[in-house]
C-alpha cells in the first residue's frame, strides 16, 4: 500500500484529501483556525526554539538544519510524535502544514523525508 505525505504551506493552501497536521511551534500569523482547518496541531514535532532561530531559513544553513532538526526528533517525545504522523499516514493520505516562506527548506520538508523512510522500511 503506497502512503502518500503531502506538504503545503498554510498561506498557499489548497483543497487537500485526507488528514491534515500543523507541524509549526508557532501558528502561523494572520490564520484562523477554522481557515486552516488542521485536523490536528503537533507544536512539539517542530523545531526547538533556539534551532529554529539559529536556522532563520539561511540557505547556506540547510544541510547542518535538516542534521540538527533529525537528532531533535530522535527524542522520546519526539518519537512518540512521529509514531503518530506514521500511523495517520498509513490510514490514508497525510498533508503536513507549515508557515515558513520557504518551500524547499523547511521543517516539513525533513518530517516528509524521515516519514517516507520510515514508511518504506
Amino acid at each position: 500500500m503506497s502512503q502518500t505525505i503531502d506538504i503545503q504551506r498554510v498561506y498557499d493552501l489548497r483543497p487537500s484529501v485526507g488528514g491534515t497536521v500543523l507541524v509549526d511551534r508557532v501558528w502561523p500569523r494572520g490564520i484562523k483556525k477554522e481557515r486552516l482547518g488542521a485536523g490536528l496541531w503537533l507544536k512539539e514535532i517542530g523545531p526547538s526554539a533556539e534551532l529554529r532561530k539559529w536556522f532563520g531559513h539561511r540557505p547556506e544553513r540547510w544541510e547542518e538544519f535538516r542534521r540538527r532538526y533529525r537528532m531533535e526528533l530522535d527524542q522520546p517525545q519526539q518519537r512518540e510524535l512521529l509514531g503518530q504522523l506514521i500511523e495517520l499516514a498509513e490510514r490514508g493520505p497525510l498533508t503536513l502544514l507549515y508557515g515558513a516562506r520557504d518551500t524547499e527548506r523547511n521543517q516539513a520538508v525533513v518530517l516528509q523525508e524521515l516519514l517516507e523512510e520510515r514508511l518504506r522500511s
